[in-house]
């Protein structure tokens, strides 16, 4: 019978029938995750490429081209980016205070008209219902979200198995500045886990509550519908379908769409995972739409991503995962801090 790496049990050095075995066993690789990147990699890039400071400049200059944002974060994710600090990651501090969480209907109707040409339905809006206060701590977010070096790290420290968006398990080394994809909840929050252990600090997922306070501007009145204002995505706002290279790109390229306080991706590129599962807000109905029906439960996540709409791009937008690839899941964390407060 063969192992788990498709290695014969009688002799290790053979391979059982390739044609029989998943993609990774069939190539004599274990489930978790191995490195083959030449040592020195990077350092050699180095040489023929201008300082990566200067590029990392470049790729969040609003004034440039995206053609131009984009070729510097690639060369980035090659050379070593240093906006990328994985024991250290960027925090976006912003302070706390009373807003409005959710949707009235006259939103509700009037988001459901602008996408309907997208096969939108009411029902999957109904989850914003009702608008209703909130009062959020202050908090520390992550700048970017979570990127494949970042997960490569924590890969490598913890033997785990690679994500399916690796294709054959290698790590993808030319996007390695941007976010990881197709994760599913417990890997990130073993992965909030796995950073707290390491550097001492207290890292989590974003509750609901604290990713749309942070999209639509915090305490700030009034309320963004979109993590940049209250226009629709257009071409520099934000990583969607409509208008994006359908595929991810280096974090910090559309900085056009920021936050408020400067969060950047909040919009588009890989959708992100919060701490909590779907429940209705006080006073409404559970939607049993048809992402409840398949799943039965599921955990909530914010925020647009490469493969999706513009629609998924709304501050006050639920969604989840669907199970099936369309669906591109990452995350970014939070710290808990004394001035941040607790899970809210």
């Amino acid at each position: 019978m063969p192992s788990p790496t498709g290695l014969s049990l009688s002799n290790p050095n053979s391979l059982s029938n390739p044609n029989e075995l998943d993609d990774r066993p069939a190539m004599g690789l274990p489930a978790a995750f191995v490195d083959r990147l030449p040592a020195g990699l990077a350092a050699a890039v180095r040489d023929l490429v201008p300082d990566p400071a200067q590029l990392a400049l470049r790729v969040e200059d609003r004034r440039l081209p995206l053609a131009a944002r984009l070729a510097a974060g690639q060369l980035l994710a090659l050379t070593g980016d240093p906006r990328i600090r994985p024991d250290d990651p960027q925090l976006v501090h912003v302070p706390g205070g009373r807003f409005r969480m959710g949707a009235t209907e006259g939103e509700v109707d009037e988001a459901a008209r602008r996408y309907a040409h997208v096969g939108v339905t009411r029902e999957w809006l109904s989850k914003e219902l009702p608008a209703h206060e909130r009062e959020v701590p202050a908090v520390a977010i992550m700048r970017y979200p979570v990127t494949h070096l970042e997960w490569r790290l924590f890969l490598l420290e913890t033997e785990g198995t690679p994500p399916d968006s690796w294709r054959f398990g290698a790590f993808p080394a030319h996007a390695a500045n941007h976010p990881v994809w197709t994760v599913e909840p417990p890997e990130a929050e073993a992965y909030a886990a796995w950073l707290s252990a390491r550097t001492g600090r207290r890292f989590r997922l974003p509750s609901e509550v604290e990713w749309e306070f942070v999209a639509g501007g915090g305490a700030d009145e009034p309320r963004r519908e979109y993590p940049w204002g209250d226009t629709p995505p257009g071409p520099e706002h934000a990583n969607v379908i409509e208008h994006g290279p359908i595929t991810t790109t280096p974090v910090g390229c559309f900085p056009a769409g920021a936050s408020a306080h400067g969060v950047l991706d909040l919009g588009g590129n890989v959708e992100e995972y919060v701490a909590d599962d779907y429940r209705p807000y006080p006073g409404a109905e559970h939607v049993a739409d048809d992402l409840a029906r398949r799943t039965g439960g599921y955990r909530i996540a914010r925020g647009g991503g490469f493969t999706r709409f513009g629609d998924l791009t709304r501050t006050r937008r639920r969604h989840g995962r669907f199970p099936r690839d369309l669906y591109a899941m990452g995350f970014r964390l939070v710290e808990a801090t004394e001035q941040t407060g607790r899970q809210v």
